[in-house]
């Protein structure tokens, strides 16, 4: 007897399942599922768009630390051949030479004075 109990206990609770998901019900609620669906296809966007602008982000500080370092390479390298020793060196075979002898300064003795209109 107890068990007889146990099964119509098991099968209303089925039955309420079965009812609950009726055809009634779903087209009742067709408006709310249609609302989940459109926030799901929402959300799985974003999470796309997020994705693709991270990538997008850590692409270009990849290039910027590129530029940043080829910057202060040719900086470096610059700044290593305007060096003096270097430009003479770079100047020799073009038959250049460094004056080795002082510069003069020029005097000026007398300025004529400038006519008045």
């Amino acid at each position: 007897m107890a068990e007889e109990n146990n099964i119509r206990k098991k099968g209303s609770r089925v039955r309420a399942v079965g009812s609950l998901l009726s055809y009634r019900w779903i087209l009742r609620n067709i408006r709310f599922f249609l609302f989940l669906a459109v926030l799901a296809v929402v959300y799985i966007a974003n999470g796309h768009m997020s994705d693709n602008r991270i990538r997008k982000i850590n692409d270009t500080s990849r290039r910027l630390k590129d530029l940043q370092y080829e910057y202060k390479t040719l900086k470096s390298e610059m700044m290593f051949k305007s060096r003096e020793s270097e430009m003479v060196k770079a100047a020799a075979p073009l038959g250049l030479v460094m004056d080795t002898t002082a510069p003069y300064k020029i005097k000026l003795i007398s300025r004529k004075p400038k006519e008045e209109n």
